[in-house]
C-alpha cells in the first residue's frame, strides 16, 4: 500500500490560497495545484523507501526469505524462487525507479524555484538530502539487478533506455555521494518536520551519507580493493558510533503510516510467515540469547522455538512465527546500525584497511551492539561472545566466516542488507530451498541475485538483451559484478 505523507508545513502550502489578479488563473484549480512544494515529494519518497525496505509482501519484498531468516507455510512460491508469478522484480524496479528516484528528482528540481520561501543554503541541503537517498536506491537497483539504466533512466518519452554498466554506474553515484556530503551545511535547516526519517538533522545526514558511503565500499572489496579503501578511509570517522545513533524511521501506531510488517501480517490478518530451520537451528547451536527477540514460541504446545526447512509446507501452530514486537504498527524500520558499521569495520581491519582498532575489538563491539539494540543486555551479550564457538580468537574458520556468520545474525529482519552481506562474504552456507525452481540448464543455487523485469523483456527487449548478455546470463543464479568469489 502506497502512503502519502504530508507535513504540517507542506498542509499548509497546499491549503493556502491567494488574491488573483490574471483572469487566465481562474482556469486553474487551486485545491489540485500543478505544482506540489519539494518537501512534499521528498517526504512522499521517503515513507517508499521505508516501506520498500522494510515489507514482507510476497509481492515486492522478499529478502528475509532468500535469507533463510523466515520461510512460507501454505503459499510457497517465493522461498522457491518464483519470481515471475507475482512479477516481483517488476515490483522491485517500479518501486525505486517511479516511486522514490523520480520523486527525488523532481524535489530537486522544485527545491531550484523555491527562493521566496527558503534560503539559499536550505535549498543546497535538500538537494543533497535527496541526492544520498537517491544514490542509497540506485545502489539497490545496482546490486539487484547488475547492469541498469541510469544515464537515460527517467526520460518519460523514452521507453527504451540503455543500461549502463554497473561499475560505471557505481563510479557516477559514488560521486554523486561525495557531492552531496560536501554540500551539506549544519548551519542551516533543509526539510523541516517534513523530514520524516531524522527530523532535519543535518549532522546525521552526515551519518548516513558516511554509513551508505563506508556499505558502499565494502561491496567492492574483491573487486576494486584501492578504490573500497579510499571510500572506507573517508567514511569510517564518520559513521554510526554506537546505538543511539542508529538511523531508523519510526512509524506511527496508526494509519496511513504504519510499520509494513504489520499492516502485510496484523492487519491483513495472514499467517504466512515462520522462522526458517536454517537460521532457529544456528540460534539455538551457539545459544544465542536472541531467540526470544527474534521470534515467538510455536503456538503448539512442547514444540518450543521451531524453524522449518526453507520451501518445505509448514504448519503455522508448530513453528516459531517472528516475534510480535516485529510486527507492532510502530516498530521502527533500520536503515544503518552502529552493529553493521562495526562489523564493517572489522572486516576493514582484515583485508589491511587501518581504521584503526583490533578486527576482534570491532567484532565484539558488533555482537554487543546487536544484542543490545535488539533488547539484550551487556551481561548477555558478553556470555555469548564469550563462547568458544563465538569468541573471534577461537573460534574456527577464516575471517569471512566468522564475520558473515555473525553479520547474519545481527541484520536480522533486514533481508537485503542480510543478503547483501551473505553475497559478499558467502557465509553462513545457506541450503537450496525445497521445490526450489529454476531455468533449464541453470545449476541449482541459492539465489543470488533479481532477474530483470518482465515488462522490460517485452518493451525494451533490445537493451535487455544486450544487458543480459553483459551480466552473463539473466539467471538468479548469475553472480553480479561486485560477486567476485
Amino acid at each position: 500500500m502506497k502512503k502519502i505523507f504530508f507535513s504540517c508545513v507542506a498542509m499548509t502550502i497546499l491549503l493556502l490560497t491567494s488574491c488573483k489578479k490574471n483572469i487566465t488563473d481562474l482556469n486553474q484549480n487551486p485545491k489540485r495545484p500543478s505544482e506540489v512544494p519539494s518537501a512534499t515529494l521528498f517526504s512522499n519518497a521517503a515513507i517508499n523507501l521505508a516501506d520498500v525496505m522494510a515489507s514482507t509482501n510476497v509481492n515486492t519484498n522478499n529478502f528475509r526469505l532468500f535469507v533463510q531468516y523466515w520461510t512460507e507455510t501454505i503459499y510457497r512460491d517465493e522461498t522457491r524462487y518464483n519470481l515471475n508469478q507475482r512479477s516481483i522484480s517488476d515490483r522491485w524496479w517500479a518501486e525505486f525507479y517511479r516511486d522514490i528516484i523520480k520523486d527525488l528528482t523532481e524535489s530537486s528540481k522544485l527545491a531550484e524555484t523555491e527562493t521566496l520561501t527558503l534560503k539559499d543554503g536550505e535549498i543546497k541541503n535538500r538537494k543533497a538530502i535527496n541526492d544520498i537517498l537517491m544514490v542509497y536506491a540506485y545502489y539497490h537497483l545496482v546490486s539487484s539487478f547488475g547492469d541498469i539504466p541510469y544515464s537515460e533512466a527517467l526520460g518519460i518519452e523514452n521507453l527504451q533506455p540503455v543500461y549502463d554498466k554497473a561499475p560505471e554506474i557505481y563510479k557516477a553515484i559514488t560521486e554523486k555521494l561525495n557531492a552531496a556530503l560536501g554540500n551539506l551545511d549544519e548551519n542551516y535547516a533543509a526539510y523541516g518536520n517534513a523530514d520524516i526519517i531524522l527530523n532535519d538533522d543535518i549532522a546525521q545526514w552526515k551519518k548516513f551519507g558516511n554509513s551508505l558511503k563506508m556499505r558502499m565500499g565494502m561491496l567492492i572489496a574483491d573487486v576494486d580493493a584501492a578504490t573500497a579503501g579510499t571510500m572506507i578511509l573517508e567514511a569510517a570517522p564518520n559513521v554510526i558510533n554506537d546505538n543511539s545513533e542508529n538511523i531508523m524511521i519510526h512509524f506511527l501506531a496508526s494509519p496511513p503510516n504504519t510499520n509494513p510488517v504489520w499492516e502485510d501480517i496484523i492487519q491483513s490478518g495472514r499467517h504466512d510467515f515462520v522462522a526458517a530451520k536454517t537460521l532457529m537451528d544456528t540460534l539455538k547451536k551457539y545459544n544465542d540469547p536472541r531467540v526470544p527477540l527474534f521470534f515467538n514460541e510455536a503456538i503448539t504446545e512442547g514444540k518450543g522455538y521451531a524453524g522449518q526447512v526453507p520451501g518445505d509446507r509448514a504448519t503455522y501452530n508448530d513453528f516459531s512465527a517472528p516475534a510480535s514486537s516485529l510486527s507492532a504498527p510502530e516498530f521502527p524500520h533500520t536503515f544503518f546500525s552502529y552493529s553493521e558499521m562495526e562489523f564493517l569495520k572489522a572486516e576493514a581491519i582484515e583485508r589491511g584497511i587501518d581504521v584503526g582498532g583490533t578486527a576482534e575489538e570491532h567484532y565484539n563491539n558488533a555482537i554487543d551492539a546487536s544484542i543490545e539494540e535488539w533488547g539484550g543486555t551487556s551481561e548477555d551479550a558478553l556470555v555469548y561472545r564469550s563462547q568458544p564457538s563465538v569468541k573471534y580468537s577461537a573460534a574456527p574458520g577464516t575471517y569471512k566466516e566468522k564475520i558473515g556468520l555473525q553479520s547474519w545474525l545481527a541484520l536480522y529482519n533486514r533481508g537485503y542488507d542480510a543478503w547483501t552481506q551473505w553475497r559478499r562474504l558467502d557465509y553462513p552456507v545457506l541450503p537450496i530451498p525445497s521445490g526450489a525452481l529454476f531455468a533449464s540448464g541453470e545449476t541449482p543455487a541459492v539465489i543470488v541475485r533479481l532477474t530483470y523485469p518482465v515488462v522490460e523483456q517485452n518493451l525494451n527487449k533490445g537493451n535487455y538483451e544486450a544487458a543480459s548478455a553483459a551480466v552473463g546470463k539473466d539467471q538468479i543464479t548469475q553472480k553480479l559484478w561486485f560477486d567476485k568469489y
